[in-house]
């Protein structure tokens, strides 16, 4: 198993979704970011079953760096309760997952 991990996280809105993705990228909390969009989501909130659509973000980094790109995705996100969850990747090729590792871990403040 890597220690490299997909980040997934709902956004209200195509341009959220891309200040988002741009933000993460830049500060190299992320190697790469997607959007696809939109999707239709039905969830729990406040009580009552809600329906809306959203766009889903993929984000691809290490598990060392998913604190740091959780806690810059919540100071830019509109959402009181934003997702964003960590799926472990288990496997994959040699070059993609070093080139992972190696655009996470140097860039501005590092």
């Amino acid at each position: 198993m890597s220690d490299c991990v997909e980040v997934h996280v709902t956004a209200g809105s195509r341009e959220e979704a891309d200040q988002i993705c741009s933000a993460v990228v830049e500060r190299r909390l992320a190697a790469c970011a997607q959007v696809v969009a939109p999707i239709a989501s039905t969830y729990w909130w406040e009580g009552e079953v809600q329906r809306s659509d959203e766009w889903l973000l993929f984000m691809k980094t290490t598990s060392d760096r998913f604190d740091d790109l959780a806690a810059h995705v919540r100071g830019l996100h509109s959402y009181e309760v934003p997702e964003i969850v960590a799926v472990p990747l288990v496997a994959g090729t040699a070059d993609y997952l070093e080139w992972i590792k190696r655009e996470t871990n140097s860039g501005p403040g590092e």
